[in-house]
Formats: C-alpha cells, structure tokens, sequence
C-alpha cells in the first residue's frame, strides 16, 4: 500500500520534476528532438543550453509550477482556501518578471485591479477574446488543489476561474483535480465514465480529448502540433493518456517530454497525476535529487503536510 504521504509527495515533486525536464524539448518539433536528443532526452543534464533553455538552470522548474506553488503558499499561510489571497500570490509573482509565464495570464494579471476583483479581470479578458481564450494556464497548476480533503471540483472550478474563465479550461482543471484526489485520498482509480461525466459538466467538447487520451500511442495525441500546443484540452490529454497508459513514473515522464509541444506543461500535468497514482518512493532519485531546488520544494510539502493534518 502507498501511504496518503507519500502520494502527495509524489504529487508535488511529480508536477516540479515533469516541468523542469519539459523545458528541455519545450516548443521543439520532432526533427528539433530528434536531433538534439538522440536516444531521446533523460535526465536534466543532457537538456541543450539554446537561447530559450538557458534561462532556466538544468533541473529547475517554470512558471507551471511557481504557480502551482503560489497556491500552496495561500494555502499554508490562511490554513484554508482564500481566493483572494491566491489571486494577491498570481500579481505577486507576475510583478517579479516571471521567465516563461504565458500570454493569457499575462494579460489578465497585469490588469491593475486584478488583485481586487480577480474573477471579473477573468472573465473580462475571456470575453474580449470572443469566448476563445482557453489556454493552459489554469490546469498547469491545479494538482494541489487535488490535495485538499473536500469540495475539491468547487475549489478547483474557482482557483481556475481567478485567471482561465473558458469552461474548458474549468473542466480541464476540475477532472485533473478529482483524479488526483481520489487516488490520493481514496486508492481510486476513476473510470472512463466519471471522467467523461467530469468534463460533461463543464464542456462538451472536453469528451473528444478524453477519448484521443484512450489510444495506446501518445502520437495520436499530436502534442506538438504548433496550431493547438498550450490548448488546455490538449494538456488534459497528455495528463490522461499517461494516467491510462504510463507503466511507471518514469516511462510517462519520458514519454510525455520527449512528445515535445508544450512539453514542461504537460508533463508538469501528467507527472503530478502519476506522482498521485505510483507515489513518491516509485520516483528514480535522480530526478528528485535532481531539481534545482529541491530544498524549497520539501518544506513546502512539509508545510502542506500540516496544513492537511497528515
């Protein structure tokens, strides 16, 4: 038996490890990968130092999980869920000139007012973009809410909602979210049909990207396919196709990255999932030991560890 510990360990260091080996073939094309990862890309001392990659030390992670981690600081210091403190974590973090944070999210929280009325900045942003803003940014950083001991699909639905208002990116976060909680809390694993009646709530056309997660291999999910790389529901099929198909820890991690896209952010997404369903203790030690700050990253799950009286 895996202890509720260590799955959530697993969670948190799954999420950090998926994200800082995905930068290393991050908006790269097959050819790119290909020729600069032979035997493909395994560890974080083989990531390429381009122009793009060596902003980032090699093992550390992106804006996916810094965001991931401005929530479960809120989370930590309120002893409970604050929207408004997590969304005063969201303009914190993007004042500091965050490396790598994506468009969407820019625009929504360098609006002035953000911090005050972080849900209609959201929504507002969305709208002008005609009901088409569904980007990725909302589901990168969900896991932990996956971590919290009830209301899990309202407090996923809301954190999403401080910065994604698209229903699919809500949907996106709330089943990642629920997968996440059951095998944490429950030993579950969800079926087909419950995620499926997950997204069914939020968006119909969630339910395409679950069944192109069905099929064994991950080439059909066309990751990097530059019309649709950073889609939320393109980072949802990543998540579960590594839930339904990834023997181990490690073989999802690989096998997501070296898909390339927007790789950081779907292996963060896929990686904190596998992290819930293997757990911590089934994480190759290199690529734990490996994390450029790794000592940060473990007193925040000792903080989490208290804050969840576990």
């Amino acid at each position: 038996m895996i202890s509720q510990t260590d799955r959530i360990k697993g969670v948190l260091f799954g999420q950090a490890i998926g994200d800082a080996l995905g930068v290393g073939t991050e908006f790269m094309t097959e050819e790119e990968v290909r020729r600069n990862y032979p035997s493909g890309l395994k560890n974080y001392d083989e990531i390429v130092r381009d122009a793009h990659r060596s902003r980032w030390e090699r093992g550390d992670w992106t804006d996916d999980t810094d965001m991931m981690l401005c929530i479960a600081n809120a989370l930590i210091a309120d002893k409970c869920v604050n929207l408004k403190s997590i969304a005063q974590n969201f303009k914190a973090w993007a004042a500091g000139s965050p490396m790598g944070i994506g468009n969407h999210t820019h625009k929504v929280l360098l609006i002035a007012d953000y911090a005050e009325k972080p849900v209609e900045v959201s929504k507002l942003v969305w709208e002008l973009s005609r009901h088409q803003a569904a980007a990725n940014g909302g589901v990168m950083r969900t896991s932990v809410v996956g971590l919290l001991p009830d209301n899990v699909e309202r407090n996923a639905a809301d954190i999403c909602r401080l910065t994604h208002y698209d229903p699919r990116c809500v949907g996106s976060c709330v089943i990642v979210s629920e997968i996440i909680h059951s095998l944490v809390y429950d030993s579950v694993s969800p079926s087909y049909d419950q995620i499926v009646e997950w997204g069914n709530k939020y968006d119909e056309r969630i339910k395409e990207f679950i069944d192109l997660a069905h099929d064994e291999d991950i080439a059909a999910l066309s990751l990097n396919d530059g019309t649709s790389m950073g889609y939320t529901l393109k980072t949802l099929s990543a998540a579960l196709w590594a839930y339904w198909h990834a023997k181990t820890f490690e073989d999802g991690l690989l096998q997501v990255v070296n898909a390339s896209g927007d790789a950081d952010t779907n292996a963060a997404v896929a990686c904190a999932v596998l992290g819930a369903k293997f757990g911590y203790i089934a994480i190759p030690s290199v690529y734990k030991n490996g994390l450029h700050r790794k000592l940060q990253l473990e007193v925040i799950v000792e903080g989490l560890l208290q804050f969840l009286n576990i």
